[in-house]
């Protein structure tokens, strides 16, 4: 195969990977947790979703296989986590 087909298809594949609810999720994010996200995102996690606390809090849950973490709306990150998810 050509380096040139190869180039020409990889946003085409990046594109495929695209989920408008990814991009929901991530509108609804704060600016701190944006910043803790893209770090995370470095390792391989995934926004999974976002759980609304009792005091309106967002805790953002993100996985990476088994392993899950949590970014607080002020953008502390836990990798260990006492959630559970089904």
């Amino acid at each position: 195969m050509p380096v040139e087909s190869v180039v020409k298809t990889e946003p085409l594949l990046n594109r495929r990977n695209y989920t408008p609810e990814q991009s929901a999720l991530w509108d609804r994010l704060s600016l701190s947790q944006k910043f803790a996200s893209s770090s995370l995102y470095k390792f391989g996690y995934n926004l999974a979703f976002i759980r609304n606390q009792k005091n309106n809090a967002s805790i953002a849950v993100l996985c990476c296989g088994e392993s899950i973490a949590t970014i607080s709306v002020e953008g502390d990150i836990n990798t260990n986590p006492d959630i559970v998810i089904r």
